[in-house]
């Protein structure tokens, strides 16, 4: 709506009518494209840092293994004694591959280098698979979380600061030795290897997390609805690189793309000498 003035001066509301908002706009609203979280079982996360992790161990029991909607790894209820009160404390780490119901979890500096415990990655000898590990010390685990995952430890650093991890996705991080990290493989892994096989599977996976399937393709719809919509055929029409800058009614497509294409050839990035080292 707009305020504009009338031929004899008095105010006179018009309304524009500026088309329909896309899809990718009311994505960014809300409303019915919020994630499904009524069901989860909440924050998969490792202890908070404490004096006994920093400089000892803490043991903790595996109570039950729980399945959490939306999320394609396990739970692992652990109970810990309260080192403060007379009381106990139950945290859900992600489970490791192995992890079993009635298991003993040792979470601190000291702790023994097995599988389902929790260490600092300065603990850690080269070439051990870590899971759920901080990027900084004390967030309480951020990398590798998902189903199957795990990073590597590729190097450690001969002061004993910092660490070179290699990600799931490959490519390699240099974190602090005193990030904590828990020893493993994420459970549930091979997930993603069987297929849906039909629509109603994909029905009931999306149903768990949000409202994002099934995807409508921008060519076959008409113009109102989405800037590649319309024409006679199922085509774009125009390149479908977008500026950055562009208003969010245009925003769909290669967004900001430096380049497009297939990749040929590889490229080299001149990095820090201690990551190039750990490429060796």
């Amino acid at each position: 709506q707009m305020c504009i003035r009338d031929r004899y001066g008095g105010p006179q509301l018009v309304q524009f009518n500026m088309g329909r908002r896309i899809r990718v706009q009311r994505k960014g609203h809300g409303n019915v494209f919020r994630a499904h979280t009524h069901h989860r079982k909440g924050a998969a996360r490792l202890r908070s840092l404490d004096y006994a992790e920093r400089n000892g161990y803490i043991k903790g029991v595996v109570k039950e293994i729980i399945h959490d909607p939306g999320r394609g790894a396990p739970l692992a209820r652990v109970q810990f004694k309260n080192v403060y009160r007379y009381k106990r404390d139950n945290e859900l780490f992600i489970a490791s591959e192995g992890t079993y119901s009635g298991q003993f979890v040792y979470c601190g500096a000291k702790a023994a280098l097995a599988v389902g415990n929790v260490l600092p990655l300065k603990s850690c000898p080269e070439g051990t698979v870590v899971s759920n590990v901080e990027t900084h010390p004390g967030d309480r685990g951020k990398l590798a979380r998902a189903s199957g995952k795990f990073a590597t430890i590729v190097q450690q650093s001969e002061d004993g600061r910092k660490t070179v991890l290699r990600l799931p996705s490959g490519k390699k991080k240099l974190v602090l030795s005193a990030c904590r990290a828990q020893i493993g493989v994420i459970a549930g892994g091979g997930r993603i290897e069987k297929p849906m096989l039909k629509a109603g599977r994909a029905h009931y996976k999306a149903k768990a997390k949000r409202n994002n399937w099934p995807v409508v393709r921008g060519v076959a719809m008409n113009p109102v609805d989405h800037p590649h919509g319309g024409g006679n055929h199922q085509h774009i029409g125009h390149p479908s690189t977008v500026s950055r800058n562009a208003c969010p009614g245009q925003k769909v497509g290669l967004i900001a793309a430096r380049r497009t294409g297939k990749l040929r050839g590889t490229r080299v990035v001149a990095g820090a000498n201690f990551i190039e080292d750990a490429n060796k």
